[in-house]
C-alpha cells in the first residue's frame, strides 16, 4: 500500500520546521497524494475509444461549501495512453532543461516542474482549446500542452530566434493561443486571469479560465482582490493553487496561518485535489469548468502536489527539507509511475507497448531539443530589439532610447 500522506509516509520535517510552534503542512494534509489509488470493477474493453469506469479513491477530494465531484469517472485506453505520453514528455523536456542549464547554455531564471506533471496534464485533458490558462513561472509544461512545441519551449530557454517568444522571454514568459503565460511577478497573474475570465463572460463564450499560482503566492493581497471582484460579478474563473508544500525555501506551515488553501476564498466554494493523480486532476478540473461556466461564479482549487527539484535551478532544494522526504515522494507517489502502474495493472497497454510510448516520447523530445540547440540566435540589431513592442501596424513614428542618438525609427 502506498503512503497516503506526508504524515503517513513518516517523513521527518527539517529542524527549522520542527522548532516552529505552528504544525507544518506535512502533518495537516488529509487528501491523499497516492498517485495510484484508483481501481476498476469491470473488465477493460478491447476498443481504444470505448469508455470504461474507473473509481477514484474516496479521499482524492476535499470540499469547502461544495458538493464533491463524483469519484466514478469514464476514461478510454487512448486517453490514458495520451496522458501518460504527455507527462513523460514534460518530464523529459524538464530534464533536458536541467542538463542545458548545468552546461551553462541556459542562463538566468529557470523553474522546473519535475514531479508536478499531473496538474498541467490533468487540466489540459479536462478543458478545450477555447478555454484559457494563465500561470506563474513554472510554466514549461503548460505551454507545451496548450500548443507550443518542445522545440519552441527549449529554444526560448536558450534565447534563440525559434523560441516561442523569439528568445526574448526566457523561462518565465511563454505564450500561445489560450495560454497567457508564464508570469514573473509573484501572484500578478491571478487578477489577470480573473480579467480574462471576465472577457469570456462579457463576450458570452462558454469558457472558463484557470488562473494558477503557488502556495507561496497565496498570501498576496492581489489574490484576494481578484477573489472579491470575481465573486461580485460571478466570473467563470478557477483560482487554482498548486500547493507543492514549499514557497521557495519556506514550508507552507511556516508562512501561512491557514494552509487549507482551498478554503481561502471564504465566500467562494473550494475543492482540494490529489495533484499527484492525473485522473483525479482531470475529473476535478472537468467539474470546475462545468461549475464556473454554469453561472455559479468562481471556484477556488488546491492541487496537493510536490516538486522534486529546488524552487529554481539556483536552489539545490535540500537545505529546507530532507533528502529522505524527496526520495519518499519519488519512490511512492510519482504521478508518472502511478499512472504506469494502473495502465499495466488494468491491461490498458502491455509492458512492451508502454515501453514503446516511453521510447517515442524520449526520441521526440530529444530530437526537438537538438533542433532548438541548433537554432539561430536573434540578430544583434536595434530592429530586433524594438520588435514586438506594439501590435503590427500600430507602431509610432519612433521610440526614444536612453539618449537622442538611440532613438529608433519604425
Amino acid at each position: 500500500m502506498l503512503a497516503r500522506s506526508f504524515s503517513c509516509a513518516g517523513l521527518t520535517a527539517p529542524v527549522r520546521s520542527r522548532l516552529c510552534l505552528r504544525p507544518v503542512l506535512s502533518c495537516r494534509r488529509s487528501v491523499t497524494t497516492d498517485a495510484a489509488s484508483a481501481h476498476i470493477k469491470s473488465t477493460i474493453p478491447e476498443a481504444q475509444d470505448e469508455k470504461f469506469t474507473v473509481n477514484l479513491s474516496p479521499d482524492v477530494f476535499e470540499t469547502y461549501n461544495l458538493d464533491a465531484p463524483s469519484t466514478e469517472i469514464q476514461v478510454t485506453k487512448r486517453e490514458m495512453k495520451q496522458m501518460y505520453y504527455d507527462m513523460a514528455s514534460i518530464r523529459r523536456m524538464e530534464m533536458a532543461a536541467d542538463k542545458l542549464y548545468k552546461e551553462k547554455k541556459i542562463r538566468g531564471f529557470c523553474h522546473l516542474s519535475t514531479g508536478q506533471e499531473a496538474v498541467a496534464t490533468g487540466i489540459e485533458h479536462a478543458i478545450n482549446k477555447e478555454d484559457n490558462v494563465i500561470t506563474a513561472y513554472r510554466c514549461h509544461g503548460f505551454a507545451y500542452l496548450r500548443g507550443a512545441t518542445i522545440k519552441s519551449v527549449v529554444a526560448e530557454l536558450l534565447g534563440r530566434r525559434d523560441g516561442i517568444a523569439y528568445g526574448k522571454g526566457g523561462s518565465m514568459h511563454m505564450f500561445t493561443k489560450g495560454f497567457f503565460g508564464g508570469n514573473g511577478i509573484v501572484g500578478a497573474q491571478v487578477p489577470v486571469g480573473a480579467g480574462i475570465a471576465f472577457a469570456m463572460k462579457y463576450m458570452g463564450r462558454p469558457n472558463t479560465t484557470f488562473a494558477l499560482y503557488g502556495d507561496g503566492a497565496a498570501n498576496q493581497g492581489q489574490v484576494f482582490e481578484a477573489y472579491n471582484m470575481a465573486k461580485l460579478w460571478d466570473v467563470p474563473v478557477v483560482f487554482a493553487c498548486e500547493n507543492n508544500k514549499y514557497g521557495m525555501g519556506t514550508s507552507a506551515g511556516r508562512a501561512s496561518a491557514l494552509t487549507d488553501y482551498y478554503k481561502r476564498g471564504q465566500y467562494i466554494p473550494g475543492l482540494k485535489v490529489n495533484g499527484m493523480d492525473v485522473l483525479a486532476v482531470r475529473q476535478a478540473s472537468r467539474f470546475a469548468k462545468e461549475y464556473t461556466v454554469s453561472g455559479k461564479g468562481p471556484l477556488v482549487m488546491e492541487f496537493v502536489t510536490y516538486r522534486y527539484g529546488g524552487h529554481s535551478m539556483s536552489d539545490p532544494g535540500t537545505t529546507y527539507r530532507t533528502r529522505e522526504e524527496i526520495q519518499a515522494m519519488r519512490s511512492t507517489q510519482d504521478p508518472i509511475q502511478g499512472l504506469k502502474q494502473k495502465i499495466l495493472e488494468w491491461g490498458v497497454l502491455s509492458e512492451e507497448e508502454l515501453k514503446a510510448v516511453d521510447k517515442e516520447a524520449k526520441q521526440t523530445v530529444d530530437k526537438e531539443v537538438k533542433e532548438a540547440e541548433e537554432s539561430a540566435e536573434p540578430d544583434a540589431t536595434l530592429k530586433t530589439l524594438y520588435e514586438d513592442i506594439y501590435v503590427p501596424g500600430s507602431e509610432p513614428a519612433y521610440l526614444r532610447g536612453r539618449t537622442a542618438e538611440e532613438t529608433f525609427y519604425y
